[in-house]
């Protein structure tokens, strides 16, 4: 068996460690894509005649002239999130099968999430600002209690939040057209409409994917819905948010704190109103991306393609029919 790792040489280094290489190493030949970058001839050479391909971000789209080197190709793995950037219907009409590394990503998001949630909660950035100019004091400071905490999106990344979220006294609400209230049920959380996430909760969590339907599902409409003093959280795309609305919504107090990790464009234009802020709390989309754990998603692919072999099912598998909902 060949596996052609088509992944560059940074993302090499970010998402394999030298163990998960010697796993590979005793179950295939490997071949390597040994440059910095993606040049279309450099994959040719790198795929041909080979059964697994490994990818990552920044990989080009799959054409068929690049999957004609590979005819005997039966898996793609994909050691990063969204497999958009380079999937192709050729890759599909050939039956190769497709597994992304999502939900490995999403522990890191949903963590990341959860410390927003209870260091605004807490008011942490304001009382530390205060702290540091001699001031001491306590004031608007919320526990994670009796408070409802809404999710807008409920794929790994907002159920793991939700799963994160019982270990505290909060109720938890989200919308997601593909998931049944039954499914949320079972983890506690109850499910309702988008509208009524934005008009009831204390705290909104966004976790919908980059789709049309979601562009600026926070808008200054929407923004008029929420609760005065509602905090909101954004780890999932900057196209969600309509950064103007929100930074006008900020500067009125009608929402007390946005803890972002995504913006429209990335990174943020000089000129984002958000930057003079103090009550924007700001990281530059670092959410899935922990250096310590990002390793992960490389053992990830290691462990689904031993599924594959033993022709038991895969985490994380992407089927054309998914592309139309799904980041």
């Amino acid at each position: 068996m060949k596996i052609a790792m088509l992944l560059n040489k940074p993302n090499q280094a970010k998402t394999l460690n030298q163990r998960t290489i010697k796993l590979f190493e005793e179950k295939a030949e490997l071949s390597w894509n040994e440059t910095d970058e993606y040049d279309v001839e450099t994959l040719k050479k790198v795929i041909k005649d080979a059964d697994v391909a490994v990818t990552s971000w920044g990989c080009p789209k799959l054409t068929a002239d690049i999957l004609d080197e590979a005819p005997n190709l039966k898996l793609i793995l994909h050691a990063a999130g969204s497999v958009k950037p380079f999937i192709t219907d050729d890759i599909f009409a050939r039956g190769i099968r497709v597994i992304s590394s999502a939900s490995v990503l999403s522990c890191g998001v949903s963590e990341t999430a959860l410390g927003f949630i209870i260091s605004a909660s807490k008011n942490f950035y304001d009382l530390n600002d205060k702290m540091h100019a001699g001031v001491f004091e306590t004031q608007g400071v919320k526990d994670l209690f009796d408070i409802t905490i809404g999710i807008v999106g409920f794929g790994y990344a907002g159920r793991h939040l939700a799963e994160l979220l019982q270990g505290f006294r909060v109720d938890v609400i989200a919308s997601d057209p593909c998931v049944s209230a039954e499914s949320m049920a079972a983890i506690g959380v109850k499910k309702v409409e988008m509208e009524d996430v934005f008009a009831q909760s204390d705290i909104i969590s966004i976790h919908a994917p980059e789709l049309p339907s979601t562009y600026h599902i926070v808008n200054e409409k929407s923004i008029e819905t929420m609760k005065d003093g509602v905090i909101i959280i954004n780890t999932s795309r900057g196209t969600l948010v309509d950064e103007q609305a929100l930074a006008k919504a900020l500067l009125s107090g009608k929402i007390k704190t946005a803890c972002l990790d995504v913006y429209d464009p990335e990174p943020p234009k000089a000129d984002n109103p958000l930057f003079k802020l103090d009550n924007c709390i700001m990281t530059p989309h670092i959410a899935g991306q922990a250096a310590n754990g990002i390793q992960r998603i490389g053992f990830n692919c290691y462990q689904q393609m031993l599924h594959f072999l033993a022709g038991e099912p895969m985490q994380g598998e992407i089927t054309k029919d998914m592309l139309s909902r799904i980041a």
